[in-house]
């Protein structure tokens, strides 16, 4: 890694989730709609929580959302997840979006937000996570 590579900043926590933004979640200017961003990255910190928790989640609460830049179609994207903390059920997931350009590796972060999500039972009741691994 180069000096300058090393200042380039960088996608934090674990890749759970890439996809190709599709011409029919945009509007007619190109742009995504935030809604379609938004369930892509419930879906990447679904993916952690379940993980996690070694079984069934839910998503409680979005905490926090913060659009940096617009997504277009045909971006590449990837959704990388961070728990950032642990209750006796619930956890924390940071959630960052990066555009992937497949030429030249480039990464540029498009929007980040914060889940909370729950551990909950077959009957879709909140259970204790179990120790982590």
């Amino acid at each position: 890694m180069t000096p300058s590579e090393e200042l380039l900043p960088s996608p934090r926590g674990t890749l759970c989730l890439q996809t190709i933004a599709m011409p029919k979640d945009a509007n007619p200017n190109g742009d995504i709609f935030g809604g379609w961003l938004v369930s892509q990255m419930d879906l990447a910190a679904g993916v952690a929580a379940r993980k996690r928790a070694q079984g069934r989640t839910t998503t409680v609460a979005i905490d926090a959302m913060v659009f940096l830049r617009a997504v277009k179609a045909g971006d590449i994207v990837a959704f990388y997840t961070d728990i950032l903390s642990t209750g006796r059920s619930s956890m924390k997931i940071m959630v960052e979006v990066w555009e992937v350009n497949d030429l030249t590796g480039a990464q540029t972060k498009l929007t980040e937000g914060m889940f909370t999500f729950v551990a909950i039972n077959d009957d879709g009741r909140t259970r204790a996570l179990p120790a982590e691994i």
